[in-house]
């Protein structure tokens, strides 16, 4: 996809941390979630100079809420506004799901703006269409509180969820908060979404990261990645359902840190 079929970006929420002069590490978030669900990643990469820069995805959190249907294009060039608005050349970029989509397709399509690339629990083809479809259908009608348990069912591992009750309630109140528009367009750009073809384009520096028990993006769609982007490296955290960076945050944080640093 050109980068002429950019629609106008949109000036996204954004919370940014650590040195000024630090290496810019950007976050970008899951369908569903705001720039919180990466606080246990800001301290340890602030404590090691690094920039910190998360986001609110369009229609998410404290952004704008631009009428559907987005685009990977969209949300990508939502994030080229977003590291000029921060006077960031080049940056780090680490995603997550929809955030990882949205860092491939930055790693394919600007190149030059990419120091290197973490994809967390993310695919490059999340069929099937129709099941995207439904669910923004189920939001637009019923609002996100209507998929709110279901989100935190898959973020979550049964056990961790079991354990930390205050955390699951706080991940469904996270989802249950998103705008139904936001939620619903965003399912969209991810019904329509095809990265696999590209995936050989990507020339950063990639650390690919899955959740050994993922439900929505299995560690199977991780493997397309890895073995599509060259040089790439796959790592599998045990113990891990979709949202791995918030269940298992020094494994996620310590494998980000490794690979930020190599990439210095």
């Amino acid at each position: 996809m050109s980068r002429s079929s950019i629609s106008e970006p949109v000036k996204v929420h954004s919370v940014a941390e650590g040195p000024a002069d630090g290496p810019v590490v950007v976050f970008s978030g899951s369908l569903g979630s705001d720039h919180r669900m990466w606080e246990p990643q800001v301290k340890p990469l602030v404590a090691r100079g690094f920039r910190v820069i998360r986001y609110d995805t369009r229609g998410h959190g404290a952004s704008p809420v631009p009428a559907g249907p987005y685009t990977l294009a969209d949300l990508g060039g939502d994030l080229l506004a977003l590291l000029d608005e921060h006077g960031a050349e080049r940056a780090h970029v680490v995603g997550l799901s929809l955030g990882g989509m949205t860092g491939m397709w930055l790693g394919v399509t600007a190149p030059d703006r990419v120091a290197s690339l973490v994809l967390c629990c993310t695919s490059a083809k999340l069929g099937p269409p129709s099941m995207w479809a439904d669910r923004a259908k189920t939001v637009r009608e019923h609002g996100t509180a209507a998929v709110a348990e279901a989100g935190v069912g898959r973020w979550l591992t049964t056990g961790y969820a079991a354990a930390y009750p205050e955390q699951a309630e706080y991940l469904r109140e996270m989802i249950a908060g998103v705008p139904a528009e936001g939620y619903a367009a965003s399912c969209q750009a991810i019904e329509r979404m095809d990265l696999v073809d590209d995936l050989p384009k990507i020339a950063a520096r990639t650390l690919v990261i899955a959740g050994a028990q993922d439900p929505a993006t299995p560690v199977e769609h991780a493997e397309v990645i890895a073995g599509g982007i060259p040089d790439a490296r796959l790592e599998i955290v045990e113990d891990a359902a979709h949202l791995g960076s918030f269940e298992q945050p020094e494994r996620f944080s310590a494998l980000i840190l490794e690979h930020l640093e190599a990439a210095r």
